[in-house]
């Protein structure tokens, strides 16, 4: 993310962490950790973006930012594309090669990864992640927090709940409800024994 938001042209000043031991990331001071931030806030930086892997974690995380006041901008690849039409919420990261086509909504905290695309009238909910390579037909609902594994595939129109986990490489022909894992082409909901 520090490279994502130094292509944009932020200065990225400090960066906290669970493991608060001083050292540099890409050149960036760790300060500590996540009880820094008011200090921070308070010193005159005004805006942080949360790059945290675990999608209810960075949900979380980015809601104290916003409390402290924080701003949360949304990081674009320049090599991406995004519709003029499209509304893409705070925080949001969208890495090189993703397309976001005519009104689609990418809610805030989610992370749209490389060469993910999302076709028109898509929905992508709070602090999902769509994993690299994946194509996401036109009218595609992802709940919030959901997570699509590298190369997924979904077809027009189909939703997917909130919490779901969608493993790499599957093909979603039917609506899967919140909080279940499924694979498979096409993709089935795993049974836990």
């Amino acid at each position: 993310m520090i490279e994502l938001l130094r292509f944009e042209g932020w200065n990225v000043v400090a960066c906290t962490d669970a493991d608060p031991t001083p050292r540099l990331v890409l050149g960036v001071p760790v300060v500590g950790d996540d009880d820094q931030l008011e200090r921070l806030r308070s010193t005159g930086v005004e805006a942080a973006f949360v790059a945290l892997g675990t999608n209810a974690v960075r949900q979380r995380v980015g809601l104290q930012l916003l409390d402290i006041g924080f701003a949360l901008p949304s990081a674009t690849r320049l090599a991406a594309f995004v519709s003029p039409t499209a509304r893409i919420g705070r925080g949001v990261a969208i890495m090189a090669g993703a397309v976001v086509n005519a009104a689609a909504d990418i809610g805030d905290f989610s992370i749209l990864n490389t060469q993910a695309g999302v076709d028109h009238d898509g929905r992508i909910g709070v602090a999902a992640h769509i994993g690299p390579g994946c194509s996401l037909a036109g009218c595609v609902g992802i709940g919030a927090r959901t997570f699509l594994g590298v190369g997924c595939s979904v077809i027009p129109h189909i939703l997917i709940g909130d919490d779901v986990v969608v493993g790499a490489g599957s093909v979603v022909v039917r609506n899967l409800p919140n909080g279940v894992k499924a694979y498979g082409r096409p993709a089935r909901i795993a049974v836990l024994v």
